[in-house]
């Protein structure tokens, strides 16, 4: 990758939407060729995909909480696919520290987010140790700034 993919990515990261002629306008290449160099970034892996960017409360999930899952001998050891089927978890981190996985769980209501708690114990048979988001000052930012690369 070189500078050019660097502006790419960042523009893309900010507005996956941007037309490749705009796009070219900015990093001083023809639509065409910025549209090659996509392809290459999406062959190679770099970009993984797109999707639209939802307000969670106005879909009917207001509820963010971070779920932080202890291990005990008897759980098991497919956790990432166990909790892959529960639909209210966003994310899941195989995490270093006390706990061996942090969940990321949007939920409609606390009596939904404490279901799923329940269900997370009884089926992994896992300690578990709930935050519940207050607010988001900001997330999901863009990580590459326009000709600077990450950081």
């Amino acid at each position: 990758m070189d500078a050019r993919d660097m502006k790419i990515l960042a523009l893309l990261e900010e507005d996956a939407r941007l037309p490749y002629a705009e796009i070219g306008e900015r990093v001083g290449l023809a639509a065409s060729s910025v549209h090659d160099r996509v392809r290459k970034l999406e062959r190679a892996g770099v970009i993984k995909g797109y999707r639209a960017e939802l307000d969670r409360a106005a879909v009917g999930l207001p509820i963010t909480a971070i779920v932080s899952l202890a291990l005990r001998p008897a759980s098991p050891s497919d956790i990432p696919r166990l909790v892959s089927e529960f639909p209210l978890v966003e994310s899941c981190y195989s995490v270093a520290g006390d706990n061996s996985y942090a969940l990321v769980v949007r939920a409609p209501d606390t009596k939904a987010l404490e279901e799923l708690v329940d269900a997370l114990r009884a089926k992994l048979e896992v300690v578990t140790r709930s935050t519940i988001v207050l607010s988001t000052p900001f997330e999901g930012r863009p990580l590459i700034r326009a000709g600077a690369g990450p950081g």
